[in-house]
């Protein structure tokens, strides 16, 4: 309004001086027609960019409408979608900062003062790029390519997909910048590949250029040395722009080193030839014989990572028939506490070296969403023990937690006193129940639960020894992937509502039990919430005695 206002009063500026005998003279309102006619066309030029406007935000609060009805009426299945929960946090971060200096000088100041006031709790960039990395990280370790992400059709979702599930070119190019400002080519390639991909299927971007993304294209193939390819996407960017500089410059560049490699390549080729390469072959089969004898013939031989991604996935390791034939459900009273003689809990072994425990319907809904609710306002980025023994962020641990004590809730003290009469064991020493919720692709690389003779100390402060065991309580069903998987032996426990998981840390003889170490998988589809209670050395002599051997 502001401008439009300005406009009339230069145009008023530029009319003839207007006295009281204007109508005296034809000739004088002649030119105040001519006046009128031009702020009539500036005014309507105004209005039609106000409409435009309009029907903008128009269309804009309409689609958020449908959006956020849908979303508030399951906020946790809806943010489940790792999709979702990345463009959510897109949203706060800048597209509703765009709404805002497209309304600002237009809209009325209650609706800007309360979207400022609100904007203090939006998320930021760093928020955005760790969704982004979230993105990645499952697409590595459920073997996702971008078009099943920008689709929205995961694993464990139906046929239906909703359009603001779907990744647009701007997304996909965002998600691609972001991989680009962490040197990540790998994922930069994936995603501006996608973002190319769509563009070339006819969707549109008003802010996304095909040049824009073969420009990170090139750059990124070559930076995995995918020379070919760099230079092909880099001619293709100067059909599109035969001036665009820095294309022209990789042009020649790319073109000297692929000669140049070629030329290598040839020389090598010619090379061996005229050499005997039975003494490669013969080292070649040594190196296999070694791999064979590590492994005993079998590929259990893994990189950690690649055994931890495989059993996110459900593959990996599995237990012999011979094995799986002496695992056992069964009624479990522990002989401590009437209530469970007379109503014994459903236990199922889910390993057997080491014992490995499930409880089956061990908690109720009405416990476990009182335990939620409870934890909800205390949730804060879950920490790890650096170095140095002090608590830190670290990106191998993915989560929010929040830890009760008994004197919160009633409930509190009733899961307690349940865990220490299943368990036999001494809850009194225990750490406070610790309550985590996983987001988008959140997750917990493998770890051991204990603490090691490097980290003695790492609980000392408490005063009641190591963690002794670990009592696992999942408090909600997952769509898919969060499982808890344990590295070391190749099991894979899925979440199961109700249900909890328990397992010693630590042998009879107090050592670490190296066996558990386990990790918690990046939640793919739904929403992760489990509770810990780690149980500590104190308190447990007369209830699970020392072993006599130290390997015991």
């Amino acid at each position: 309004m502001a401008g439009c206002l300005s406009l009339v009063y230069v145009l008023l500026l530029s009319c003839p001086l207007v006295h009281s005998d204007i109508f005296t003279s034809i000739g004088h309102m002649s030119d105040l027609l001519l006046v009128e006619r031009d702020l009539v066309t500036s005014l309507k030029d105004y209005i039609r960019a106000e409409e435009d406007k309009l029907e903008k935000i128009k269309q804009w609060a309409d689609r958020l409408d449908v959006l956020s009805a849908t979303a508030t009426g399951d906020p946790e299945s809806f943010l489940g979608h790792p999709v979702n929960a990345f463009k959510l946090i897109k949203r706060l971060n800048t597209e509703w900062v765009e709404l805002e200096n497209l309304v600002l000088t237009d809209l009325s100041d209650v609706f800007i003062s309360n979207l400022t006031t609100q904007r203090q709790h939006f998320p930021n960039d760093e928020d955005q790029a760790g969704a982004a990395k979230a993105l990645f990280r499952l697409m590595d370790t459920y073997k996702l390519d971008a078009n099943t992400m920008s689709t929205g059709q995961l694993p464990g979702l139906s046929l239906y997909t909703a359009q603001w599930t779907v990744l647009t070119v701007d997304d996909c190019f965002d998600l691609g910048r972001v991989a680009y400002s962490e040197a990540d080519y790998y994922h930069t390639e994936l995603w501006m590949a996608q973002a190319l991909r769509q563009l070339d299927e006819g969707e549109t971007s008003a802010e996304v250029e095909s040049v824009n993304i073969l420009d990170y294209l090139s750059f990124s193939v070559y930076q995995q040395g995918a020379l070919k390819s760099a230079l092909d996407y880099t001619r293709r960017l100067l059909l599109l722009d035969p001036t665009h500089q820095r294309a022209n410059g990789n042009l020649r560049y790319f073109e000297y080193q692929l000669s140049k490699q070629r030329r290598e390549e040839l020389e090598e080729e010619e090379e061996g030839e005229d050499e005997d390469s039975e003494e490669e072959e013969e080292e070649e089969e040594e190196e296999e014989e070694e791999l064979t004898q590590q492994t005993g013939g079998t590929d259990e031989y893994l990189p950690e990572r690649k055994k931890y991604e495989q059993l996110c996935r459900g593959e990996g390791l599995r237990m012999t028939p011979r094995r799986q034939s002496r695992l056992f459900c069964r009624y479990h009273h522990n002989n401590r506490h009437p209530q469970y003689v007379i109503g014994p809990v459903k236990q199922e072994d889910e390993w057997d070296r080491p014992l490995i425990l499930r409880y089956h319907d061990i908690v109720s809904d009405r416990e476990m969403d009182k335990i939620k609710e409870l934890a909800k306002p205390k949730l804060r980025r879950a920490t790890v023990q650096d170095a140095a023994g002090k608590l830190t962020t670290a990106s191998y641990r993915v989560s929010k937690s929040a830890w009760l004590a008994l004197l919160d809730h009633p409930v509190v003290d009733k899961v307690n006193r349940r865990i220490e009469d299943i368990t036999g064991l001494d809850v009194s020493t225990a750490e406070d129940l610790q309550v985590a919720n996983y987001g988008v692709g959140g997750h917990y690389e493998p770890h051991f639960d204990f603490g090691q003779k490097a980290e003695m100390g790492a609980f000392d402060q408490l005063g009641t020894g190591n963690r002794i065991a670990t009592w696992l309580l999942y408090m909600s069903d997952v769509q898919a992937g969060g499982a808890t998987v344990f590295t070391d032996i190749g099991l894979s426990v899925w979440p199961k509502k109700g249900s909890a998981v328990f397992w010693y840390n630590l042998k009879l003889s107090g050592q670490g039990d190296f066996r558990t170490r386990h990790a918690a998988c990046p939640v793919l589809l739904g929403n992760k919430w489990v509770s810990n209670k780690w149980i500590h050395e104190r308190g447990q002599e007369f209830r699970r005695p020392c072993g006599l051997q130290e390997t015991q």
